[in-house]
């Protein structure tokens, strides 16, 4: 008597956990606030005829403000990240980077 077939299950794919820690976060908060100061920089700007991409444009504005934001984050950025990030460390009872925990500010 042989085993019966036993159909295999389709593997599950990874779940991927974002990256949760001070730095990320403040890196995603300066791709949001880009993005935001890109789309009101876009909706500002006249469009002439020759140029205008229509309603298709007007649809998808929004997505590539966001894209451009996210790009200047990943890049140099707007230097507010460390500021975020810094905050983002104290806020949680710890301490920046190269800082002693508990040390005052400058020690």
């Amino acid at each position: 008597m042989s085993d019966p077939v036993v159909p295999s299950l389709p593997s599950r794919a990874p779940v991927v956990t974002p990256d949760r820690s001070p730095a990320a976060v403040a890196r995603q908060f300066e791709g949001v606030f880009a993005g935001q100061i890109t789309k009101i920089m876009m909706e500002t700007v006249e469009q002439g005829d020759e140029f205008s991409g229509g309603h298709g444009e007007e649809m998808f504005r929004g997505i590539l403000a966001e894209q451009i934001g996210n790009s200047i984050a990943q890049g140099k950025g707007l230097g507010i990240a460390s500021a975020v990030e810094a905050q983002i460390i104290r806020l949680q009872g710890g301490a920046p980077a190269g800082q002693k925990a508990g040390a005052p500010d400058g020690q």
